[in-house]
This record gives structure tokens, sequence and C-alpha cells, in this order.
């Protein structure tokens, strides 16, 4: 029979480690040197927390009897299911929960004698299952009145109501309670001081007091000693839906996010907002772009935290003294515009699902009672990621098209991970579930088939969250799995436009690439699905190289109606004066073949600032720039055209500014270090065979000879002394400790350790009633005393 976990874990076959190392990946990060290294880790405070925190709520509780029903340091099965027995959960549930802290390395031994790692104790309630101390160890008096079953019920029976409250509170667990310390005082009417006086309760401190396990259990008699048991999750109201529906208003919402986050880019782009020195987006520019996208500020402040994260927006230093920068578009912005909606959808919902952000933050205080901004480093959190999936997995557990409350989510969670869902993480988690709603992975409150696909895809490592489309794949920007699904959801693109009587451009559907950019040109955007021909876009049209005769016939190509006389006309008009002036640098002249149209600008008193003058009859020059002068001509009416040094016209397409995207650590992250690692079945195979082979190398080291001798043991590796030591903690017995003191000597001692933790061991010497403290760096050896 094994006695420690290292020889517990060195008995397992391989299949066992891998399924150990599958549940607890921060074990083997880095590799241990051997299983006594392995077992040490496994037993630390932040590993046991750690694999706890992923445990259901009846599981902790099976942990719980566990630690309840020890006899020294030892429990049992059977002990288990007699104490289990009264609630009415089967015995099968019971051991696949001991089976599953088995699997975890919180409790290993056969069913006879089951042992629990040391540091459960610490890192878990010091009451198991809710219950205080015997009575007789709190205090006399209560010892005596629980030992008289008869007197014990008639002084339950005769407690006031207020009074019987306070114990079923403090019955159900834990059993301390908090109170005032009014309240305790001799004369005080309050239900505690009645309470105390009559021994049900314990005072145990000038503000705390204590209900005994004795009297716990009898006013359990009816639920049983473990009190009330969860072995399943609350039961959830799931309202079925078509989940066509559902996926029909999850591809609406897909459709809005890829429109919103283009118009915010390209806004963007035309006028970058400067870097707060705190490294955010400023509130004003935030509320800006929430009026010129259509959406609320906390959904755009999310917007620019997924647009950041997958690269499409960057930074660039415009000033390298003052170290100022902007906001700008990326590189990469160019290539995930020319994707269809399908691909581009994946890439912002893949970046939600793995960004270590915190949107929902945006607008609340922080420690030092300040807002907090879009794309500050205070909205890091490591642990969204998962948060975000653990959310979506209930969703995704239910049957297809089933939707569900967010409270009823968070209760499910708060079952699945107790130790995790805490009131400030419950908002986080409805949070979550709006956000996913505005990505379009939910539709009525109910997962999409193609939101279902895409967990699924990112659980197998389908999707590399380096490159979530695919684009360094043979296939390119192909679209596979979600992506495809999603695709035979949503319109196809359209190649035309239906334009109408009043100038207005109806886009039957997404455009396509092409149309989109024509249109973006041509027309002025007024909502998803309309655009609006005008004078002004007439000429940014001519400005950019287009000639009526292109106008025209792109229009006839494009649409599937008669073009309006009135836009010919409008074009032909503007193409007619267009370039019909020119603007050149003197710093600036105007010069146009019309000796008339000279004389009437010259005339025009709204012209007046430019301080024009006349050099010869069809030309005059300003002091001001061409495109000050430009800005003035067209604000009064006139179409000039710029031109260059050889009478050339200059195209007046915007020049596009990008800037390099932020650095990806920022936004993507793990929980810690061994979070969402999965290791392949051959690295796992080689992480066990170093295990083995430094532990067999060990065992032959320790037959070698000794280098400190204590009491006439010894131990050979550091890593087994401090093995050691946590046992005899755990069994509070006295050990040979072999260290080197402060003037380098070896020497020994024997002691009774009492903690153990941040680098020292601290033991008490029982011959001279003094407390020690070594650092665990110093200690060589740790032997248990002998007999």
């Amino acid at each position: 029979m094994t006695s420690s976990l290292a020889d517990h874990l060195r008995a397992l076959p391989d299949e066992g480690l891998m399924a150990l190392i599958r549940l607890r990946p921060d074990l083997v990060i880095p590799p241990p040197s051997d299983f006594s290294a392995l077992a040490h880790r496994a037993q630390s405070r932040v590993a046991v927390a750690r694999a706890l925190d992923g445990l259901d709520t009846f599981t902790l509780e099976i942990l719980d009897a566990l630690r309840y029903t020890r006899v020294g340091h030892t429990s049992s099965v059977e002990a288990v299911l007699a104490l289990t027995a009264p609630a009415g959960v089967e015995a099968a549930r019971v051991r696949a929960a001991i089976d599953l802290l088995r699997s975890y390395a919180v409790a290993y031994g056969p069913d006879p004698a089951v042992r629990i790692v040391g540091a459960v104790d610490e890192v878990c309630s010091p009451y198991p299952l809710g219950l205080g101390r015997p009575a007789e160890q709190l205090d006399p008096m209560a010892g005596a009145l629980v030992s008289d079953a008869a007197g014990l019920r008639r002084t339950l029976l005769a407690a006031p109501p207020a009074a019987r409250a306070v114990l079923d509170r403090l019955a159900a667990g834990p059993p301390v309670g908090t109170v005032t310390p009014a309240s305790l005082e001799p004369g005080s009417d309050s239900p505690v001081r009645w309470l105390v006086d009559r021994h049900l309760l314990v005072s145990v401190g000038r503000d705390a007091v204590e209900l005994p396990v004795e009297i716990s259990l009898v006013l359990r008699r009816d639920a049983g000693p473990l009190g009330q048991l969860h072995p399943d999750p609350p039961p959830m109201e799931a309202p079925q839906r078509d989940p066509a529906q559902v996926d029909r208003a999850g591809a609406g919402q897909v459709l809005e996010l890829v429109r919103n986050a283009e118009a915010l880019v390209e806004t963007i782009g035309a006028e970058p907002p400067a870097v707060l020195r705190s490294g955010g987006l400023g509130i004003r520019e935030l509320r800006r772009y929430s009026k010129t996208v259509g959406v609320d500020e906390q959904s755009t402040a999310l917007l620019v935290e997924i647009v950041t994260a997958a690269g499409l927006l960057g930074e660039e230093i415009v000033d390298t003294k003052r170290v100022e920068s902007v906001f700008l578009p990326t590189i990469a912005y160019d290539a995930w515009r020319a994707m269809g909606i399908a691909a581009r959808w994946h890439r912002l919902a893949v970046t939600w699902l793995t960004m270590t952000r915190a949107a929902s933050l945006v607008g609340q205080r922080d420690d030092r009672d300040r807002p907090i901004n879009a794309l500050a480093p205070e909205l890091s959190r490591p642990g969204a990621p998962a948060q975000r999936r653990a959310a979506l997995q209930v969703l995704a557990d239910l049957p297809p098209g089933a939707t569900a409350a967010r409270a009823d989510v968070v209760e499910v969670l708060a079952w699945r991970a107790p130790r995790r869902i805490t009131r400030g993480v419950s908002a986080g988690v409805e949070a979550s579930l709006a956000e996913a709603a505005f990505v379009g992975l939910t539709g009525f409150d109910g997962l999409t088939t193609y939101g279902r696909l895409l967990l699924e895809e990112l659980a197998s490592d389908v999707v590399d969250a380096d490159d979530p489309l695919g684009l360094n794949s043979p296939e390119g920007i192909a679209l596979i799995g979600s992506a495809a699904l999603l695709d035979t959801l949503l319109p196809a693109p359209v190649d035309h436009v239906l334009l109408q009587a009043d100038l207005s451009v109806i886009v039957p559907g997404p455009p396509e690439p092409g149309l989109g950019a024509e249109l973006e040109l041509l027309g002025t955007q007024e909502s998803a699905s309309v655009y609006r021909i005008t004078a002004d876009t007439v000429r940014r049209s001519l400005d950019a190289g287009y000639s009526a005769a292109d106008l025209h016939a792109l229009l006839a190509r494009r649409s599937r109606t008669p073009v309006p006389q009135t836009l010919t006309y409008l074009i032909d008009d503007m193409a007619r004066k267009h370039g019909g002036m020119r603007v050149g640098s003197a710093n600036s002249y105007v010069r146009s073949d019309d000796e008339s149209l000279i004389a009437e600008v010259l005339a025009d008193r709204r012209l007046q600032p430019l301080n024009l003058r006349r050099l010869a009859p069809s030309v005059l020059t300003s002091r001001h720039t061409p495109q000050r002068l430009l800005e003035a001509l067209r604000e009064a009416g006139y179409p000039p055209v710029q031109e260059d040094a050889t009478g050339a016209a200059v195209l007046a397409r915007p020049k596009v500014r990008r800037g390099p995207p932020r650095p990806t650590w920022a936004y993507r992250g793990v929980e810690d270090p061994a979070a969402g690692v999965r290791l392949s079945t051959p690295r796992l195979a080689g992480v066990i065979e170093q295990i083995r082979r430094g532990d067999a190398a060990a065992r032959v080291a320790r037959r070698a000879p000794v280098t400190v001798r204590a009491n006439g043991a010894a131990t050979a590796s550091h890593t087994e002394a401090l093995e050691v030591l946590q046992q005899a903690l755990r069994d509070k017995t006295r050990v040979w400790v072999g260290y080197i003191d402060a003037h380098g000597a070896t020497a020994s001692r024997l002691v009774r350790p009492v903690s153990m933790g941040s680098g020292y061991l601290r033991a008490e010497d029982e011959r001279t009633e003094m407390l020690h403290t070594f650092a665990l760096h110093r200690i060589t050896a740790a032997v248990p005393e002998e007999g």
C-alpha cells in the first residue's frame, strides 16, 4: 500500500499519468525532474487551488465528506457512502465523484484508505461540510448540554423565532458568525445573547460565535449530516425555437457587426485620434464614434477592442520627441476588407473568443477612482477567454434551438465551478452573453449552429489563434467549418444596385468588394443598404479620375433599373464644369480659359479673404495654399480642379495612412502558464519518459554515499527532504532537519514543523520551546524521528 503521493504517482501506468497531466498541465510546466518533484508540485497550494477551481459543486461536497470522515490521515469510500445515504444520492454517483478527485490527484489510495493531499485543508474552508468543532472542545457547558439529548431538544424548542433563524443559518454552514460586541454583552436582548446564555452558541471572540457540531447535526436531522447535496445542476427553463430561426437572427447580427466594424475603422482612418498617455482611447472620441457607427457607447467600446485585437487597428508614432501616437488602420485591414462577409466575421468572432480584454469594464472606475477608457491596460483580464467559452458551453450543452436566460446560465456555471463564480464574475458572465449576441454567435438567447461549430473548432485546435482564417494554409482564404456554414446562411453578395428617381441607390444585399468600393466613391451611405448620389459625390468621382462616360457606363452596368434622367443631367453638368478652373501654387493660382469666369471669381465677395490678384485675363494668384484655395472655391459653389507644375490634373483620391498593429501580447493570453495548454500524445509520452528516467537516476543516487546524516538516517535529495517535511507537517510529527547555518557549517536539529511557505520552514524545538525559521534552500536533508 502506498503511503505517499510520490509512490502513488510512481505506481500509475503511463495512461494514468497522461490522464492526470491532461487535466492538470501545470504540473509539467516545466517538466519535473522525478516523481518526488511531481508530487511536491501537485501538493502545492497554488496547484491544488487551481485543480479545485475546475470541480463542480457536488464533487467539492464529496471532498468535504472525505475530509470530515477522516480517521487519522485516511478516510474510506464506505464511510462517505454511509454519510451520503440519508440524502438519497446514488452510490454510483458518489463513487464517480471520488474517482474524479483521484483523477485530479487531489485524493489517492484504495477505497478502504483514501488520502487527501495536505494543501486541500489550506485552500478549502476550515469547516468541512459547514460543521464546527465539538462542543466539549469549545466550552464545557456546551458539552454538558449536548450530552443530554432530551435537554438539548427542549432548549431548541424553546428558542424564539429570531434565535432559531440564527441557528438555522449557522447550521447550513459555515458554523461561525460575526456579531457586534454589544450583542454579546450581559443583559442584551439580542437573539445571539439568548443562544450564548443557553450554550447553544459559544463565543469565540469579541465579535464571533460558533455553533458546535453536535447541535448542527441535530438541526440537520431531516437532510442528513451532509445537509442539502447538489448532485445535479439547477434546472433551466429552455424554451425551444426553430434552430433555423436562431441562425437567421444571428446571421442578421453578423451583417451588422461586419458593417459596424468597417464603418468604425474607416472613421478612425479619416481622422486618426490621439493615443492617451495612459494608452487608451479618449472618452470624447468614443462618444463620437458611437454616434457615427450608430450603436451605444458600450458596444462601440467592444467593437474598438475587437478590431484592435484582430490587428485591424494599430498605432503610429507622429512625434518622436514627445512620444505622441495616433490610432490608424493597419495593412491587415485592407486584406480583411477584401474578404467575404463570412470570413471577415470569422476573424472577429475568433478574436473576441480569445482576446484577454474585458470591454464591459469601459466607463467604470479603477482603484484610483478614475474612469477606465477603451484600449486602456486596465482592461486586461487573463481569465476572460475561459469565461466566455464556459458561458457559451452552457448554451452548447442544450439541444439546438434551445434558448436560456442569462441568469440561468450564471446559476449553472456557479454549480459547475463554484470557486470561480463570484458576484463580480457573475456580472462578467452576463456581459459575455450580451457580447456574444452582439458578435452574432447567439440569436434569441440561443447558440447558433455555426457558433456551436466554432466552439468545437476552438476546442479541437482547428482554429489557430495566430492565423484564425487559415491565411497561411495552402487553401488560402477558402472557407471551411463554421465560416462555410455561416456563408450558406448569409445573402449572396450582389453586383448590382437599384437606382431611384430621387438619386438614391438601393443595394439589395451585401455588396461585393468591387461594388462596395465604387459605391463608397460615388455615393454617401445613409443606411446599411441605401446610398445617395449628390453633386459633391459626383465631383468626388471626377476628382478621382473618372470621366462622365466612365460614370455613365458604371451606372448602366451596375443598375438593374433605368438610370434617372436627372442623374444623367447631373453628371453631364458637373463634368462640363469640372476642370474649367485650375488651381496651382504661387503660393497658389487660379487659371481658366473662360475670362468671364475669372472675372466672376475676382468679383465674388465671399472670396475676398483669399486676397486674389489678377495677373492676366485668365489667371488669378493667392498667397494661400492650393488646398485652402480649393476648399474656398468649392464652398462658394465653383468646381475647380488642382493641377501640378506641368498643367496635368491632380487626382484627388485620398491618401490612405496605415499603422502597425498593436503588440498581440496585450490581447492574447491565458489565465496562467498552463491554462489552455494542450499537450499531444507523443509530447506527453516524452514528458513521462523523462520523469521516469529522472526518478530512476534519483533512486540510484540515494544508494550512493550520503552527504548529510541525522540520527543515523539520511536523505540525498533536496526535493525528497521537502516531501518529508510536508508529510511531517500533515502528520504533526517530529523530524530531523539537516541544514547549512549562517556560518556555512552543517548542522541538524530535531523539530516539529509548524508551517511551510514563502520559501521558509517554521518549526518548534520542543526541548527548548523555541520557534526556529529555516530557509528552504539551506535545508539539505530531512528524516522522520525513529520510534
